[in-house]
């Protein structure tokens, strides 16, 4: 297993890694709306926030060697399942291949932001 960090997403805020490579995949942690030059939460709507948490995401499976195109599964967290339309409006306009997805709504997410996605992509 590899870890993966990169200077372009986030710092993890904890004990564990932005993403590991294991075989030809690549998981990644959650990525939440946080700017990764100042670690501060960026966006005010659930669609900022998510456009925010998939440049995390690219810039996570960038370093990894994968890309969004190569996601093959995500599991996403919605603070309030009331946002699920204008996030799903972001999200399809990045995951155009369509990969397996999960979305749940959870009590509260970090630093009380809106989502919160993690991606399993293959390697490229």
């Amino acid at each position: 297993m590899k870890i993966v960090q990169t200077e372009t997403a986030p710092a993890a805020i904890g004990p564990y890694s932005q993403g590991l490579i294991s075989g030809n995949l690549v998981f990644t942690s959650g990525q939440i709306p946080l700017s990764p030059e100042t670690g501060e939460v960026t966006g005010a709507t659930i669609a900022e926030q998510t456009g925010q948490v998939i440049a995390n995401l690219k810039a996570v499976l960038e370093a990894a060697g994968s890309s969004l195109e190569r996601v093959v599964k995500t599991t996403c967290f919605l603070a309030d399942m009331g946002d699920f339309a204008a996030f799903n409006e972001v999200y399809a306009k990045h995951f155009t291949g369509k990969p397996a997805r999960s979305t749940v709504a959870v009590k509260q997410l970090p630093k009380n932001v809106m989502v919160e996605i993690e991606a399993v992509a293959e390697l490229g």
